[in-house]
């Protein structure tokens, strides 16, 4: 059983450069004391033959064929633009000139 003092909460909390009170040193160690047990357990589970994953079910990319198919030609795509400039969309600056 792993544990954190009332003195180490209070040493983690001086390097943190966060000011507790007692009543919240004390709460946190027992809190600590909970969380360094649960990471014990997990850690007594996990064996040698256990490979380390990011997540729990394995991914994989769903890729489909990259095929060309008939599309709206630049004129057409601009028909509706409210403005257009060298077969391009124009839009309003929005960055400056630097």
């Amino acid at each position: 059983m792993s544990s954190l003092s009332r003195d180490d909460v209070a040493n983690l909390a001086r390097l943190a450069r966060i000011e507790m009170s007692e009543a919240e040193l004390i709460s946190l160690s027992s809190e600590f004391t909970v969380i360094l047990d649960a990471v014990a357990r997990v850690q007594e589970v996990a064996g040698a033959d256990v490979e380390p994953t990011s997540h729990p079910l394995p991914l994989r990319n769903v890729f489909r064929p990259d095929v060309v198919i008939p599309s709206l030609t630049s004129g057409e795509a601009l028909s509706g633009a409210p403005a257009q400039e060298e077969s391009r969309f124009r839009v309003p600056q929005i960055l400056g000139e630097e």
